[in-house]
């Protein structure tokens, strides 16, 4: 088993419970870790093999685009679509951040991981 990941993934998104926030859009960081099988890629080393990268990454970009007001809601799609889209994902864990979000006061980021 290897346990793989995505790091500092940044969008401009337009996820929050308040209008503000869904009419201005905020930037978001998305971290994913996955674990799957990879003995067969490791000793091919073929792409075809193994779980391509930019297409996870093509998830993820696809599911920040939708709107969501929770970022508890964005986490759990993007970890069902991964595990959807690449059965041999055995695990995946997401985190979602929204930097500056707005709570009355300075916080650099507020972050979600699911499960």
């Amino acid at each position: 088993m290897a346990s793989i990941s995505l790091e500092g993934l940044e969008f401009f998104a337009f996820h929050g419970a308040y209008a503000e926030e869904q009419q201005n859009g905020n930037r978001f960081l998305v971290d994913v870790w996955f674990e799957l099988d990879c003995s067969i890629p490791a000793q091919t080393d073929k792409l075809e093999d193994t779980t391509d990268y930019a297409k996870i990454y093509q998830i993820i970009k696809a599911e920040m685009l939708v709107r969501s007001n929770l970022l508890e809601h964005v986490a759990r799609r993007i970890g069902e679509k991964i595990k959807i889209g690449f059965p041999t994902v055995v695990s995946c864990t997401v985190k979602v951040s929204k930097m500056n979000p707005p709570i009355g006061g300075k916080c650099d980021k507020v972050s979600v991981s699911w499960p």
